[in-house]
């Protein structure tokens, strides 16, 4: 496994709760490194999901005047084969 290259920024934190972080030995670049990943990854989860919204509609439409073309063979519950 590969380290991640790291580039130096400069954050503005609240003072308190820096020196909190400090005085607990918390590594504050750790959780903003892990902070700003798990940001990321959530706003690129909704940007996909609003991109993509019209082609969710869609086919929740047509399962909706269609029905499920598996709908025989599921085997979750509301599936024909739930009960069997």
């Amino acid at each position: 496994m590969t380290a991640a290259t790291k580039r130096k920024t400069s954050l503005s934190l609240d003072a308190e709760a820096l020196d909190r972080a400090r005085d607990l030995g918390i590594n504050v670049s750790a959780v903003a490194d892990a902070a700003l990943i798990q940001a990321v990854a959530e706003s690129r989860r909704k940007k996909w999901l609003a991109e993509n919204a019209n082609a969710f509609a869609a086919q929740s439409d047509w399962h909706k005047r269609h029905g499920h073309p598996l709908a025989d063979i599921i085997t979750a519950p509301g599936g024909s084969s739930w009960n069997n």
